[in-house]
């Protein structure tokens, strides 16, 4: 993946476009999960000021400078208590699912605009980098690593001891894992080439 930073001189109206792409992404994503935790009975995410689609909430400064240069990215964690949900494990991990998947869901929306409504060229230019970052940032955080949505996603699904196990090995070394995976062996990063041809996959799909 290209970083978006690299287009800022070369295209700057292409950046101007990605830059809104951004913000709108990590919006809808860290209002997803706010919107959930909302929904299975915690107040924490509407008491922290989250349940809103206003970028100032969910915008992590580390996360988008992140995504400018390595085309990889977060927003600012939601917090919630799992001890306000009725099932803590699986409510946990329906939470986390809800943030890639309304990417996805918004990036299958934009896509049927793009092909049943006649839109101007800079504004279906728009649109499609809308897809292509909403898929991006949907994938990238199904990765089953801490501090990422997959790891919480998976640990929801794991028989309740294989569980615990799993998430304290990813509580001590994940983040460790997850740099990891983000350096440039050969060119390109082990995420990239992982989760790289399932992000061309859908994009292809949907564009």
């Amino acid at each position: 993946m290209i970083p978006m930073l690299a287009t800022l001189f070369s295209n700057p109206i292409l950046f101007l476009f990605w830059m809104i792409a951004l913000v709108a992404t990590i919006s809808i994503h860290e209002y997803a999960h706010a919107r959930m935790a909302d929904r299975l009975g915690d107040p924490t995410p509407r008491a922290m000021g989250r349940l809103t689609l206003n970028p100032k909430a969910h915008l992590d400064p580390l996360g988008t400078l992140a995504l400018l240069l390595i085309g990889f990215g977060w927003g600012k964690p939601v917090p919630f208590d799992p001890y306000n949900l009725r099932s803590p494990r699986r409510d946990s991990a329906l939470i986390a699912l809800a943030g890639p998947a309304s990417n996805l869901l918004f990036a299958f929306v934009l896509s049927m605009l793009i092909r049943f409504v006649p839109l101007t060229y800079l504004l279906t230019s728009l649109i499609s980098i809308l897809v292509s970052l909403n898929i991006m940032l949907a994938i990238f955080n199904l990765v089953p690593v801490f501090p990422l949505d997959g790891e919480k996603i998976l640990s929801g699904f794991l028989p309740a001891g294989l569980a615990q196990e799993y998430s304290n090995i990813m509580r001590q070394y994940g983040t460790l894992i997850l740099i990891f995976l983000l350096l440039p062996l050969g060119g390109t990063s082990p995420i990239s080439a992982l989760i790289s041809p399932v992000i061309g996959w859908i994009t292809q799909l949907l564009l």
